[in-house]
Order: structure tokens, then C-alpha cells, then sequence
């Protein structure tokens, strides 16, 4: 493990079909690392209360940190490369008092 890094396991397992004609995949489970601690950035955006509902700022802080940590890996790839202002803004309003 990297030891500027925290570790973590995510378990995605599907719980009900929309369509239920839909395949059945199996549950996905595979660990990561990340730099920030991801449970305390969860517990900040429940405290802002930027989201209609708590449960939209927890999926936006597993999201966010899942998207970040990897575009942060690959700042290289040009998929990135028109995003990285817009996301950089976006961090800065998310980090701020407003």
C-alpha cells in the first residue's frame, strides 16, 4: 500500500432490476486507495447540507473521490484535459463557505 494513501473496499451489489429482463450481474467488490480520508469528506458534506438529501451528499463524496483519485493517476490522458478547469472551479465552490 502506498503510505501516503488510505485504503479502502467497496462492495456494488445490485439489489433490484429496473427491467427485469435486465442481466443479473455479480456483486463487484475490489479495494483502493485514496489520499483523503473519505469518510470524513462524507461527514462534511452531510454537515453543508449542499444536497436535497443526505443520502445524494454520500454518493457524491464516494463519486467524487472514486473520479478524482483517477483523473489525479492519469492527469496525462487527454480525456481530461477540457474537464480539468471546469473540475478544478467546481472544487474550489465545493471547498468554500457558501
Amino acid at each position: 500500500m502506498d503510505k501516503k494513501a488510505n485504503k479502502y473496499k467497496l462492495k456494488l451489489e445490485l439489489l433490484e432490476l429496473l427491467r427485469p429482463d435486465d442481466k443479473v450481474y455479480e456483486p463487484i467488490e475490489f479495494e483502493f486507495v485514496n489520499h483523503d480520508n473519505i469518510f470524513a469528506i462524507i461527514e462534511r458534506m452531510k454537515q453543508r447540507d449542499r444536497f436535497k438529501t443526505e443520502q445524494d451528499s454520500i454518493e457524491f463524496a464516494i463519486g467524487l473521490k472514486l473520479f478524482s483519485e483517477v483523473m489525479l493517476r492519469n492527469k496525462d490522458n487527454p480525456l481530461f484535459e477540457d474537464f480539468r478547469p471546469a473540475f478544478g472551479a467546481m472544487m474550489k465552490k465545493l471547498k468554500s463557505k457558501e
